[in-house]
């Protein structure tokens, strides 16, 4: 393959490993993102580091762990000198471009520290999370007025829409006798159509606005990376019209949940079955209500993604272009007697990840599943690679997987972690645990999936005897042991340094080479001392330079 490589990461909110069609959903149609993976790799056991969308995004942004960038819940800051996948690509001539979502919250108090104005291109770089804004709109615009209007509004109200809100009152709302408003947010809408055509969608919107983009970006001539991250399948539940009617209950599957699972349950998960959306998916019907709606966005965005892809092609980019098809966590749709994501169950923590490496390289594996446990933070050092850029493992802690793709040995990875911070919510109040406390990290091996919680005994779930995770083993004596094993591979993990990003193990080996070779006599008793390590090659420590 010749010429210059792009990249195009497209990502959805909150859409589970299984409900596309190539991932084995019997009811729900996605011919684009299955002919996305008939020519790419399906990684079948791809992990998030953490189930909700700001600190999964911020570790897909910076190949990093959230103990490693901290920022740990929605809209906690992500701080100032966070390296990025931006910043990385940056350093190639690379232009890493967003339209879309990215739940970044900018550490302004940060940048006033070190004097970085907010509105200039280091500014919004670092507030943009490493990204060029070409187009960011996350997407949650509710309650009444707001200033200024996201990009999507202004058009919306450009092509004739009226009204104070346009994004909920139009985009996520439906309409009913007389012309009551019908809020989108509530779940017994979801079976309503959204106020506005389909072509006026925000998923139609961020399609055409990409499409704008790699528009420019063939005048422009430099490679680029360009982040389509779609606002839905997240809630509000609501699709616009044809989506809204295409599925209904007949197509629902059933839901992933035992009685047992609310017999005695673990205190944290006894304090989320509490939680309002826990016991909204829980009641009769809305199931029903809530998951033709959230297959039908799911299928207008294969639709668009259909569209893209078409244009890529007539603009003959797809020869040059790593295509990758991911989600940020999943969604529990009433499984396990929950609502939202959070926790480690396989439909929130485990994504959709598909890669298409168009070079020849990667014919080997097209068309194929791959089992190997990979991470979110894999693809930042996969898409350097791509550019040709020299890795940074001190700096990003995922692992290439362009190996994979191109069937090359790879050395496997012995589990994932992925980590939540629960302060924020219900449960941390509702159990009385001080907020340096409300701390889960999970590490599943492809068996035991092993849960961390701070101050309460662990969960364990053997996904070999009970895939549907059904049976909290957390207190079982008899396996004790199993626990022991897992646990020091979590605090292993959590061992590892990962605050040194200044300098990379290769500079140090270097420097203490030189230090070896050098001649400041620090600790020798005389001549014949310092003529024997200069023999046997140890030498003496050299003076820092001043």
């Amino acid at each position: 393959m010749t010429g210059a490589r792009n990249v195009l990461w497209i990502m959805c909110d909150q859409l589970r490993f299984d409900y596309l069609g190539c991932s084995g959903h019997p009811h729900l149609e996605t011919p684009n993102i299955d002919a996305l993976a008939a020519r790419g790799l399906r990684f079948d056991r791809a992990y998030v580091q953490s189930p909700i969308c700001g600190p999964s995004r911020m570790s897909f942004y910076t190949g990093r762990y959230v103990r490693s960038h901290g920022s740990s819940w929605n809209k906690f800051p992500l701080r100032v000198g966070e390296p990025t996948l931006g910043d990385h690509l940056a350093e190639l001539d690379v232009r890493t471009v967003l339209v879309g979502k990215t739940h970044m919250k900018a550490d302004l108090a940060g940048m006033r520290r070190l004097g970085i104005d907010p509105a200039s291109d280091v500014g919004v770089r670092v507030a943009q999370c490493g990204f060029e804004p070409f187009e960011r709109d996350d997407g949650l615009h509710p309650a009444g007025p707001y200033d200024p209007d996201p990009p999507y509004d202004a058009w919306l109200r450009a092509l004739g829409y009226q009204g104070e809100n346009l994004w909920e009152e139009w985009a996520n709302s439906a309409e009913g006798p007389e012309g009551a408003l019908l809020s989108g947010w509530l779940l017994e809408h979801a079976d309503k159509p959204a106020r506005i055509p389909a072509a006026h969608s925000e998923t139609a919107y961020m399609t055409e606005r990409a499409m704008a983009f790699l528009e420019e970006a063939g005048a422009d001539g430099r490679p680029w990376c360009l982040h389509l991250s779609y606002i839905k399948p997240h809630w509000p539940y609501i699709a616009p019209a044809p989506y809204h009617a295409l599925y209904d209950r007949r197509h629902v599957l059933p839901p992933v949940r035992d009685p047992a699972e609310r017999q005695d349950p673990h205190p944290i998960l006894a304090a989320y079955l509490q939680e309002r959306f826990s016991q909204a998916f829980a009641r009769q019907g809305v199931r029903e209500r809530v998951i033709p709606a959230y297959m039908g966005l799911i299928r207008q965005i294969d639709d668009e993604l259909g569209r893209l892809f078409r244009f890529l092609e007539e603009k003959g980019l797809a020869e040059t272009t790593l295509i990758v098809f991911t989600s940020d966590h999943g969604d529990y749709l009433g499984d396990h007697w929950l609502g939202e994501k959070e926790l480690f169950h396989e439909c929130s923590v485990r994504i959709p990840l598909i890669v298409a490496d168009p070079s020849p390289a990667a014919d080997a594996t097209r068309g194929t599943v791959c089992d190997a446990l990979v991470e979110a933070i894999d693809l930042a050092p996969s898409f350097l690679e791509w550019f040709g850029g020299a890795p940074k493992p001190h700096v990003l802690e995922g692992r290439s997987l362009l190996p994979l793709l191109r069937g090359e040995p790879a050395a496997g990875r012995p589990f994932v972690v992925s980590e939540y911070d629960y302060a924020m919510r219900r449960a941390r109040t509702d159990l009385g645990v001080p907020i340096g406390e409300a701390r889960l990290q999970m590490l599943f091996d492809g068996r035991w999936k092993y849960i961390h919680a701070e101050s309460f005994r662990p969960l364990l779930y053997d996904l070999q005897s009970d895939p549907a995770e059904f049976h909290d083993l957390g207190a079982d004596p008899a396996l004790a042991g199993e626990r022991a094993r897992l646990h020091e591979l979590l605090s292993g993990w959590a061992r590892r340094p990962a605050s040194r990003i200044t300098i990379s193990d290769a500079e140090i080996a270097e420097r203490a080479g030189r230090e070896i070779r050098a001649n400041i006599l620090i600790g020798y008793w005389d001549e014949a001392e310092v003529a024997e390590a200069r023999r046997r090659g140890t030498g003496v420590p050299e003076r820092e330079p001043q």
